[in-house]
């Protein structure tokens, strides 16, 4: 046993994954111990997510310790659970800047270390980017493991079983962890699963079984097939890999993934493993393991801001105006008290779009199909077919992964599906993965769809309401994440005029046409320019389609200059805008136009206002781009 000086000391002499390569196996719980410490620690500072990382931590030990990383490809799928990959990978003294800005990213990034072989941020990517490099490593004649390590959540979206189906047909040693650590796939595992998976995972049970199926070719047919089934039904009772042994694909486990001496034997049994074929080691864990608040937490402390570390007690912000997502949500609610033809679709997003409220109210109406939003939108289409009114509430950077389905299942077929779009524009901490960056630009192309964005909690409640209305195509509006901004609210919510805008402030020189949540940072750079003495106009375009023609021919008619403003890429917003004009010749009237959109790259983390202020949509940058064209 080490005494307690060293053992103090077991991280400190850790800087790489390598350092853990010439410690005991002893010494690898201990040093579990300190890295749960050290993550607990740094979150509590910085917030992050912090159930997923806890319940991972003996596995990554072990992971680092049995192969040779980063010659060996580690891929952490969605990446929420890689802070103490993090931490055994030369990023322990930058742990404080986690998901600050210029700081470490929240998720695996290719451009922080030589130890993130592939960056992620969304679900079920890791087996596919693990096989792309096992085939590489093939083709190149490399000894090199790809190990992908996957949580069960993420093994709800079929990009997962696409990459097992190609992976099982080529026999290349792909190794694949599944960290259960919520859906109890398997019933609690001890000692005799353990030593089961141990044996299950040895050369010598491998070439005996290979011994016996040989045998087993030579045997009559139905003593053959029988012999099989014997041995596979046998082998799925003890270990419930029916499914994944289908697939193609060695089952092993389920292993106590926070018991050292069980996980490391049958890891290196794998990684000895010399015959071809995928292996997929079933992992139990615990969410929130070794931290009792998380543990104790309903969602295991999967996403937190800074908090106390003895209690667990989570930092409050100052109270605000509510946040677009209850205001969504509450709407949404009061619609379907009157409507019982509405229902609510997430894909494993229920409290994060603020449906777990419409959940507890309509459980019949609220549909979460886990982490699928191919099938979400699909699902919503056939909802919409036979007379229901289904709202698919999607962040903006997870809908980017049904687009195919949003035009096939929808859009051609004209049906009603309303898309409630959460988290559009910037997001802060997530940075560019999560960025709601696209939708405008790639649902704004679409025939027949309305799309609108919300300029304040107001807005968004009269979008709701009109959403609801539409029942002859497919509709979408889309809002920010965050507070909102705290305007007194109407009695009674009103639809809108579709393919009508506002004027919200009237100048003569200079007019400002905001699509979306810049318009109250638009009417603070009017002011300032009004101060200057260049007379601004605001207007909120509420729509990009269909345009307010009417509203864009008179600002351009009527100022100097006309400028859009969008929490999107180019492609969006004020390329419609662009396009109408030229197609109707309206630029012979005035041509001094310009577009601000975000830049033509991908904006690192910070917070909101920073990376705004990064992308020149604050009030000062749109000033100075004003002043540049007077």
């Amino acid at each position: 046993m080490t005494d307690s000086t060293s053992e103090k000391s077991i991280l400190d002499k850790i800087n790489f994954a390598s350092d853990i390569r010439q410690l005991t196996e002893k010494d690898l719980s201990i040093l579990s111990d300190q890295v749960r410490q050290e993550m607990i620690e740094s979150v509590s500072e910085t917030g992050g997510h912090l159930g997923a990382g806890l319940g991972v931590v003996e596995l990554t030990v072990a992971l680092h310790y049995v192969f040779n990383t980063p010659y060996d490809r580690l891929i952490f799928d969605v990446g929420h659970q890689s802070y103490p990959h993090k931490i055994l990978t030369g990023r322990r003294k930058a742990m404080k800047t986690l998901r600050q800005e210029k700081g470490l990213s929240g998720f695996t990034k290719r451009a922080e270390s030589e130890y993130d072989p592939f960056g992620a941020a969304h679900a079920s990517t890791s087996i596919s980017a693990a096989l792309g490099m096992a085939v590489s490593a093939d083709l190149k004649k490399e000894d090199r493991r790809a190990i992908a390590v996957i949580g069960d959540g993420a093994m709800t979206a079929g990009m997962a079983y696409e990459a097992m189906n190609n992976a099982g047909s080529m026999k290349l040693p792909l190794i694949v962890i599944l960290n259960d650590n919520d859906m109890s796939i398997a019933p609690p595992v001890g000692a005799m699963s353990a030593y089961l998976s141990k044996l299950i995972s040895s050369s010598s049970y491998r070439s005996l079984r290979e011994v016996a199926s040989q045998v087993a070719k030579r045997l009559p047919r139905p003593i053959a097939n029988t012999a099989k089934k014997a041995e596979e039904y046998a082998r799925g009772i003890v270990t419930g890999g029916t499914l994944f042994e289908e697939l193609g694909f060695y089952y092993i486990g389920p292993i106590d993934g926070h018991n050292i001496q069980h996980l490391i034997p049958v890891l290196k049994n794998i990684r000895d493993k010399r015959e071809q074929g995928p292996i997929l080691v079933h992992v139990v864990t615990q969410k929130g393991y070794g931290y009792s608040p998380a543990e104790q937490s309903s969602d295991k402390f999967h996403g937190v801001s800074k908090f106390n570390i003895k209690t667990g007690t989570q930092n409050k912000s100052k109270k605000g105006p509510p946040s677009y997502t209850s205001v969504f949500s509450k709407e949404l609610i009061n619609l379907a008290k009157k409507d019982k033809k509405i229902v609510a679709i997430t894909a494993a997003m229920p409290s994060g779009t603020g449906l777990d409220h419409f959940a507890e109210k309509f459980p019949e109406r609220f549909f979460d199909v886990g982490i699928a939003e191919q099938h979400a939108v699909t699902f919503a289409a056939g909802l919409a077919a036979e007379g229901m009114k289904p709202f698919a509430t999607i962040y903006s950077t997870f809908l980017q992964r049904a687009y195919d389905q949003i035009i096939h299942d929808v859009a051609i077929q004209e049906l009603p599906v309303r898309f409630a779009i959460d988290r559009a524009g910037l997001v802060g901490a997530d940075g560019p993965t999560h960025a709601g960056s696209f939708d405008i630009a790639y649902l704004a192309n679409i025939p027949k769809m309305v799309l609108m964005a919300a300029a304040d909690e107001n807005e968004l409640k009269r979008m709701v309401v009109t959403a609801a209305n539409i029942n002859d195509r497919p509709s979408a509006f889309r809002y920010p994440r965050g507070e909102s901004i705290g305007i007194l609210s109407p009695k009674k919510t009103e639809p809108l005029t579709i393919g009508k805008g506002r004027i919200i402030k009237k100048g003569n020189k200079v007019a400002i046409l905001s699509f979306g949540a810049r318009l109250y940072e638009s009417l603070k750079a009017a002011e300032i320019l009004d101060k200057k003495g260049i007379s601004t106009s605001v207007a909120d375009a509420r729509f990009c389609k269909p345009l307010d023609t009417k509203l864009i021919k008179s600002l351009i008619s009527t100022h100097d200059i006309l400028i859009t403003i969008e929490e999107g890429v180019v492609g969006g917003f004020g390329s419609h805008v662009m396009q109408h004009l030229t197609d109707n010749s309206l630029l012979k009237i005035n041509s001094n136009i310009q577009s601000i959109v975000f830049p033509d790259k991908f904006i690192d983390h910070a917070t909101p206002d920073t990376m705004y202020k990064n992308a020149n949509m604050d009030a000062l940058s749109i000033v100075k781009r004003v002043i540049k064209l007077i």
